[in-house]
């Protein structure tokens, strides 16, 4: 499972708006740095990023140990709302 996959299938089990759920990958400067942008409903945006960061950080966690297992980069990935 690639990582934005993986991203999307989490963020996607803690949604309640489903539907809404997009993750997509972006090109960055930097060739080791995967940049993910997860945008979610803004009912949804609490839930995902959960208290005090906590969800957030679990995710990001996450998906940076699925990559240090395939392609060894860092990832970044910005939570927000539309």
């Amino acid at each position: 499972m690639d990582l934005v996959e993986l991203t999307k299938e989490i963020v996607t089990a803690l949604a309640k708006e489903k539907d809404n759920v997009n993750v997509k990958e972006f090109e960055t400067d930097d060739e080791n740095t995967i940049l993910i942008e997860v945008m979610v409903s803004a009912n949804d945006i609490g839930r995902i990023i959960g208290k005090e960061g906590k969800n957030a950080k679990a995710i990001r966690t996450l998906v940076q140990a699925s990559s240090y297992l395939k392609d060894n980069k860092k990832v970044k990935i910005n939570i927000d709302s539309f």
